[in-house]
């Protein structure tokens, strides 16, 4: 194959991966401007599906509680995420070295339907010895996808401290500061990329999590994700796109105001 047919096969093959990824969001975009009550079929532009959003109270409830929840889960995860890979990371082996790892690692390996039945067996069991939680909702899906998330938190950030150029860590310790204060000051704004990394993922995945919502929710709980699959049996309605679109409109602006910052820091 001549090196112009190899460039024009790169090109087609970018162009179908990149159409399988974005042509479903762009269509899903363009139909919440769609005046048809079908999601499918095209009559006209139209505003009344944001206006009929806006008077959505249960959708917009279940979208509020999922941002809720996966704000809290990404702050949770990343604190925790964060120490514990610190220490896979610098603290060498120690005893029971392996079961730390299997123990961190667990949750990315094992299937969600297995860690929702096992919380929802503790849950119930703890409520009925010591009272706490009173059934479930919000607080058990949030502790649910916490743990879910620290396991992806701690690969993020065990592959960054292990890059750090240590001798900066070590001058700071020759000069006086404990090693509490070296974390802080030094090691923790140096990873801080990683960090907002890992709570970004955290927050995704635990604003997308269906199956262990749906064993940890409870009455007055319901997700994002839940309500939207609830809907599917009945068939969606077009509020569903413009919900999807409002929320891909502010990922966009957040990415854009990223990268307005970083590139101002670069020059």
């Amino acid at each position: 194959m001549s090196r112009g047919g190899s460039k024009t096969l790169r090109w087609l093959v970018l162009a179908l991966g990149f159409g399988f990824l974005y042509v479903p969001i762009v269509s899903m975009v363009v139909y919440s401007f769609n005046a048809s009550t079908l999601v499918t079929v095209w009559s006209g532009f139209s505003l009344k599906w944001y206006q009929s959003l806006w008077n959505d109270r249960a959708l917009l409830s279940a979208a509020w509680l999922s941002l809720q929840i996966a704000a809290f889960t990404a702050t949770a995860a990343v604190i925790v995420g964060t120490w514990a890979g610190f220490v896979l990371a610098r603290m060498g082996r120690f005893r029971g070295f392996s079961l730390y790892v299997a123990m961190v690692s667990a949750p990315l390996v094992i299937p969600e339907v297995v860690l929702g039945i096992s919380l929802l067996l503790l849950f119930v069991e703890m409520d009925a010895l010591f009272g706490w939680p009173e059934g479930r909702g919000a607080l058990t899906i949030w502790a649910g996808h916490t743990m879910l998330c620290v396991g992806y938190v701690v690969v993020i950030i065990q592959s960054r401290v292990r890059e750090l150029d240590r001798t900066l860590e070590e001058a700071a310790l020759d000069l006086g500061a404990t090693p509490l204060g070296v974390f802080f000051k030094i090691t923790l704004p140096l990873i801080l990329p990683a960090l907002l990394a890992a709570w970004l993922l955290a927050f995704t995945l635990s604003l997308d999590d269906v199956v262990i919502a749906a064993f940890l929710s409870g009455p007055g709980s319901t997700t994002l994700p839940l309500e939207i699959f609830s809907r599917v049996r009945l068939g969606l309605r077009p509020e569903v796109n413009a919900l999807a679109t409002l929320l891909i409109a502010v990922v966009a602006v957040g990415m854009l105001i990223a990268h307005g910052m970083q590139r101002r820091r670069k020059y």
